[in-house]
């Protein structure tokens, strides 16, 4: 029955509440080429359902392939029995969920393991998460207004999706609105078309709770959004309502962005998350295998932390990839089969450079790439940069002159590290073992 097909596209639009309370228990009870009529229990359901969700029907119809059928609402025939019943006390005859909003949430559909439970928190993250839980339970404490800034796989979505759940699964009453930039801009524009602005800032000026929004760098040149969007923010901080920006990069590097909105928001908190250190991409790896039944060894675990950094969705795709062929030849994971999954995700090894050497050096360290080339002169800085040094001379074809660009220094200095770390691998066992064993991780990349 092509009912079934269309409540499967609604079932994809709206959250599983949502659809439980407002779509399952509607039934179709005729349909023909032009229309179809759908029933409700009772007659303050099906005005519920025609005030809220009909043009959500409507248009879930032509996405399943019917279009131009008029949609009909009646009550079943249980219902209408029921209505003639004697009411034993007139107050009984308010709406069936007094509890619930004037205006419902609108969420996009989310990820099922999207939760605080399943996030891997490391300190590239820690205030992001802690900000986010903070504000998925209220917490007066804090700024209603967050801005959380990553790159492309770093959670910053998981997060959102885990503000979500959360609020819809311990607040169902709260209204929450969890669009993109582009949702938003798109939104308006049919507002402005229908003559429907109206119902437009009612929404966001007066029928939202918590407004999570992502990808707000995509506003840049937008000028009616920024200003529509400037105006709801304005009420709805005033109310001290829950607001939650996700973006590429900070307000500040926004192009085309109007400065009373840059301001607004930048006016909370501002987060940034990093790329994982090697220590949390371990255990996110160790999570995503154990979530996919995927027995892993170290070595393996360890080959993919090396390998993979940044974008945790290339994780996720190697895992998969993984367990894929792993399956296929009915045996366990093994290196071998990792190197040439990693090799589809991100390319055959490059061969040693001076400037990958110091990438890889400065990760293990947990220093960064810009002290690395600092004038900085802390030992927990210096040592990692001579090892750098000493091993680029030691694996590579490059000149001294080339080593030391990569650092920010010449030649000389490069000598004096290269002499420094051979006397200190003579006199120090421990050296010796670091530095064999960055040789033999740097060699085993591939």
């Amino acid at each position: 029955m092509f009912w079934q097909r269309v409540k499967s596209v609604l079932s994809q639009k709206f959250s599983d509440h949502d659809f439980k309370l407002w779509i399952e228990p509607l039934q179709c009870v005729h349909d023909d080429a032009q229309s179809i009529q759908l029933a409700g229990p009772d007659p303050y359901f099906c005005s519920w359902i025609k005030d809220n969700y009909l043009p959500d029907i409507q248009a879930a119809l032509q996405d399943a392939g019917f279009t131009g059928m008029a949609v009909q609402l009646s009550v079943s025939q249980a219902g209408k029995v029921q209505a003639f019943l004697p009411e034993p006390e007139k107050k009984q005859s308010q709406l069936r969920l007094p509890s619930m909003p004037v205006a419902r949430s609108v969420v996009r559909t989310l990820h099922p393991r999207y939760i605080f439970d399943e996030f891997m928190v490391g300190e590239s993250n820690a205030l992001a998460y802690s900000a986010c839980e903070a504000m998925a339970n209220g917490d007066s404490t804090l700024s209603p207004c967050l801005f959380i800034e990553a790159g492309t796989g770093l959670g910053k979505s998981h997060l959102t999706h885990a503000v979500a759940h959360h609020i819809t699964s311990h607040s169902p009453g709260t209204r929450l609105h969890y669009v993109t930039s582009q949702q938003l801009t798109s939104e308006m524009v049919r507002s402005i078309k229908n003559n429907t602005m109206e119902h437009f800032k009612d929404k966001y000026h007066n029928q939202c709770d918590v407004l999570l929004m992502e990808d707000v760098q995509s506003l840049a040149g937008r000028t009616k959004t920024q200003a529509e969007l400037a105006e709801a923010l304005d009420v709805l901080m005033d109310c001290g309502k829950r607001v939650i920006f996700t973006g590429a990069v900070s307000p500040r590097h926004i192009p085309d962005m109007d400065d009373g909105v840059r301001s607004r928001l930048s006016s909370g908190l501002i987060t940034t998350i990093n790329p994982p250190d090697r220590r949390t991409r371990c255990l996110i790896i160790e999570r995503k295998a154990r979530n996919n039944k995927l027995p892993l060894s170290g070595e393996i675990i360890e080959f993919l932390a090396d390998r993979i950094h940044g974008d945790i969705r290339r994780v996720e795709s190697a895992i998969i990839g993984l367990k894929a062929k792993a399956s296929l030849h009915k045996i366990s994971p093994n290196l071998d089969m990792a190197k040439e999954i990693v090799a589809g995700i991100i390319g055959q090894r490059q061969d040693l450079s001076t400037v990958l050497i110091r990438n890889f050096v400065a990760g293990q360290f947990n220093v960064s790439i810009e002290e690395m080339q600092s004038k900085e002169r802390k030992k927990t800085i210096v040592f990692p940069r001579q090892v750098s040094m000493y091993l680029a001379r030691k694996l590579t074809e490059e000149a001294l002159s080339e080593i030391g660009k990569a650092f920010n220094r010449d030649h000389s200095t490069v000598v004096h590290s290269i002499r420094v770390i051979t006397e200190a691998i003579v006199r120090s066992g421990s050296i010796r073992g670091q530095v064999d064993h960055l040789v033999e991780r740097l060699k085993n990349q591939g």
